[in-house]
């Protein structure tokens, strides 16, 4: 399990697609320090198992599955991407309870700088707009973000100084893609409600 509270920006540093699957190699200091095999690590919101660690990067894995779903596939080295470590059972929750399992891929429409914010507007799949109110919480990029305002195919977020500065969000202009991942609690009440009828 993640928060959306983004420990670093990491860089891409080699793709190798050797057939429907891709294994990343990508460099974090941070996430990696106290990060072994098989831990996992949120790569801009994507849960996946670090395969190998060495000298400040690690490697993963990621499925077609993952690709097909989500903004890796198109990934390059020399891009850059919000990391999470996963959050010790002993840990705080600052963000929100994010899976790191994608639900679909937003672009971004619009951004309006403001004196020390910027205000985006973000499109979401229509299956995925039941599942966002204003001033609950998304996912994106790996980013817990508080949502200002929903309609039927888009959301709408303010993000801080700081949320600009940690995270890939301070330079994503209109027309780059995130992943998002809805509340999962949304998502089970929507299941529990759907079985008492």
């Amino acid at each position: 399990m993640f928060t959306g509270i983004v420990e670093e920006i990491g860089t891409v540093l080699a793709v190798d697609h050797s057939g429907p699957d891709a294994r990343l190699t990508l460099r974090g200091p941070l996430v990696t320090s106290d990060t072994p095999v098989g831990a996992s690590i949120a790569v801009d919101g994507v849960c996946l198992t670090v395969t190998d660690v060495a000298d400040g990067t690690f490697t993963v894995d990621a499925m077609p599955e993952t690709l097909r779903r989500s903004t890796l596939g198109g990934l390059t080295p020399g891009d850059t991407v919000n990391l999470e470590r996963a959050v010790p059972v002993t840990g705080r929750l600052d963000g929100h309870i994010v899976q790191g399992h994608v639900d679909g891929v937003g672009e971004v429409l619009e951004r309006h700088p403001g004196p020390r914010w910027d205000d985006i507007v973000v499109s979401l799949p229509t299956d995925l707009a039941r599942y966002v109110a204003e001033k609950g919480s998304i996912a994106a990029s790996g980013v817990s973000l508080t949502v200002t305002s929903v309609g039927a195919d888009r959301f709408g977020v303010s993000l801080i100084p700081t949320t600009l500065a940690a995270t890939t969000w301070g330079r994503l202009t209109p027309g780059d893609h995130v992943n998002l991942e809805v509340d999962v609690i949304a998502k089970y009440v929507e299941r529990m409600m759907g079985e008492r009828s």
